[in-house]
């Protein structure tokens, strides 16, 4: 579906995901829309990196994915670059790239290449770096930086990319409190101006003070979704984490109960 001002939603309807034989997700119907912040959330092995990987196309599905009302398997993987960009967890790559080298890799989608790069080019890549506040380390290599470094470059590339939906895993993982804080501004500012993201994240409280709507799973099956504070509740988090939601300043937890202890970062 397409909104208004010509920015892209994503739904999908019966998305399912099987790996080595076993169902990692089942029957997860959602919609994220520009302008707002779709949370996954969940405990480990919950399947929300897996849906986001068979968002951004990487794994195989069932079901029906749509971006615009086409069906995204319909899509070629460069039609589908231009439409959706992942963001990963960390980074693979190991060659010795500058930073300004590796934001570049954003543009190979529209024909840009070290060598070659428009004017449109060099633009989308000053324009994503100054973004993602990662301009002042255009000339560090990039396997060099430290985690929340890297972190934004990635982010730079993303958005180098020009694809109005952003998938991010976890992009605060491993960050200091600082370095998660900046990512987490990054978010609400794509989101301003008209971004579709979905991000994963583990930290509930930055899931309420950050993302407009969630999405909740346990065991690759939906158990709620809708507004974040609605979803991050009493019931939904007791059924999910078996803990009790603390509501003060800032949202706490416990254990349910004395034999039952699960760890909820």
């Amino acid at each position: 579906m397409r909104n208004g001002d010509g920015q892209l939603s994503l739904r999908t309807s019966g998305l399912s995901v099987q790996l080595g034989g076993r169902t990692v997700l089942r029957d997860v119907d959602l919609e994220a829309h520009p302008g707002e912040v779709l949370a996954l959330l969940g405990p480990n092995g919950a399947g929300k990196s897996t849906l986001l990987k068979a968002l951004a196309g990487l794994l195989p599905y069932k079901g029906r994915v749509e971006i615009a009302d086409t069906d995204l398997a319909s899509l070629s993987p460069s039609k589908r670059a231009k439409q959706i960009s992942y963001v990963p967890q960390r980074s693979l790559l190991r060659s010795a790239l500058s930073v300004e080298e590796v934001v570049a890799l954003g543009r190979y989608v529209h024909g840009g290449s070290f060598g070659g790069m428009s004017a449109n080019d060099k633009e989308a890549i000053d324009h994503a770096m100054q973004t993602a506040h990662a301009d002042m380390l255009r000339k560090r290599i990039f396997t060099q930086l430290s985690v929340g470094e890297q972190q934004r470059v990635l982010l730079a590339r993303a958005l180098a990319s020009d694809a109005p939906i952003l998938l991010l895993d976890e992009p605060t993982a491993a960050l200091d409190v600082g370095e998660g804080m900046a990512v987490l501004r990054l978010i609400r500012k794509l989101a301003a101006r008209k971004h579709t993201l979905i991000v994963v994240l583990h930290d509930l409280a930055d899931a309420r003070s950050t993302t407009d709507r969630a999405l909740l799973l346990k065991d690759g099956g939906v158990v709620e979704q809708g507004e974040t504070r609605d979803v991050i509740s009493a019931e939904p988090i007791r059924a999910v984490y078996g803990v009790k939601l603390i509501e003060n300043a800032r949202i706490g937890f416990e254990p349910d109960s004395e034999d039952r202890k699960p760890g909820v970062t």
